[in-house]
């Protein structure tokens, strides 16, 4: 029995311009024509594009599907090939699956960033962008510290917070104070925090610039001085004190972040 190209292109559950297309790229032989000049499809021409059309369901290229049909061992090299993009594809849209999962349990704002919708409640709009900014600088480990220290220390510091900019000094030191043993314990809890796991180079420059940029924007001029009594203080005994500063004196790294949490 002999088929027209519709008629293949119907039992095979595929197109008309399939088919032709698959002539033009060499995955299907052209068949013999009648006297008429109609095209005469047989059986292994059936059997190919049944076998190509399940190829392309299961997400093979057309070039995966001709490298596939040179041997036994490339159509295993080819479905190998497959199976470990759709394990990368699985585990990415497992991870999408989790976020929403943690979004319905904890609803919040677009602004909450990803892992911390369970502290939203807690998060000021200044802790949201620090921390949304911190995913550009921190790896994931450097990231799941920075939740560990948000669910650590819930509390929001209110006297922080409420900080005019215009505050005299001593209300300035009072809260500086009040931030020390925090700062302490963060360090002691998660010392990989105090550098930022970023790569090297511009990228690394230009995310840290980033960040004091950030600060300054966020905060005040006299919670920026809060935080710089409270760092000098919290590392007047560490020999690496001067690098935890910026050339302004405002401090850097994963506890300035960590600030937008336990200040």
């Amino acid at each position: 029995m002999a088929w027209s190209t519709r008629r293949l292109a119907d039992l095979a559950g595929t197109t008309v311009k399939s088919v032709r297309h698959y002539h033009a790229v060499g995955l299907l032989e052209e068949p013999a024509r009648a006297a008429n000049g109609y095209k005469q499809y047989g059986t292994p021409h059936l059997v190919r594009l049944l076998q190509i059309t399940r190829l392309r369901e299961l997400g093979m290229s057309l070039a995966e599907i001709a490298q596939a049909g040179e041997s036994d061992e490339s159509y295993a090299e080819a479905v190998r090939g497959l199976d470990a993009q759709l394990a990368d594809s699985i585990a990415r849209q497992q991870a999408v699956r989790a976020e929403l999962v943690d979004l319905l349990a904890h609803p919040a704002g677009p602004d909450v960033p990803a892992g911390f919708e369970s502290v939203a409640g807690s998060l000021t709009e200044a802790d949201r962008a620090m921390i949304t900014i911190s995913g550009v600088l921190y790896d994931d480990q450097g990231m799941r510290d920075l939740r560990g220290i948000v669910a650590d220390h819930q509390e929001a510091d209110e006297d922080f917070n409420d900080l005019p900019a215009d505050a005299d000094e001593g209300a300035v030191r009072a809260v500086a104070a009040r931030l020390v043993p925090l700062l302490r314990t963060i360090h002691e809890r998660y010392p990989g925090t105090r550098t930022p796991p970023v790569a090297a180079g511009g990228r690394r420059r230009e995310s840290m610039r980033a960040l004091n940029q950030a600060v300054t924007d966020l905060y005040n001029p006299a919670q920026l001085e809060a935080l710089r009594q409270a760092y000098r203080l919290a590392l007047e005994d560490d020999d690496g004190a001067d690098r935890a500063t910026t050339r302004g004196g405002a401090p850097v790294g994963a506890d300035l972040t960590a600030r937008t949490r336990t200040a």
